[in-house]
């Protein structure tokens, strides 16, 4: 991760410095030693939430086939029956 320092991002010396950062880099907003944030590339933060997307995905059908192995499931034709359907 490239490293310049941006003191006012609204001065042109700062905006400067962020314009020469190497080009797909993440680039960490820091105040002190505290990072504040971090800017990606539009395609690492799609791929970043195409990641989560999978993974919560992958949860839901351990959860399920978890809740399939439970004993005392009810036959589905005993919930319609209940819910009139």
């Amino acid at each position: 991760m490239s490293r310049t320092a941006a003191k006012d991002p609204k001065t042109p010396r700062s905006r400067g410095a962020l314009a020469r950062l190497a080009p797909g880099q993440p680039v960490r907003i820091r105040k002190g030693k505290k990072t504040l944030g971090v800017l990606i590339a539009t395609q690492d933060f799609m791929l970043f939430e195409r990641l989560i997307a999978e993974e919560e995905d992958r949860l839901d059908v351990k959860a399920a086939m978890k809740a399939l192995k439970e004993p005392g499931s009810v036959p589905l034709e005993k919930v319609r029956a209940e819910l009139g359907l």
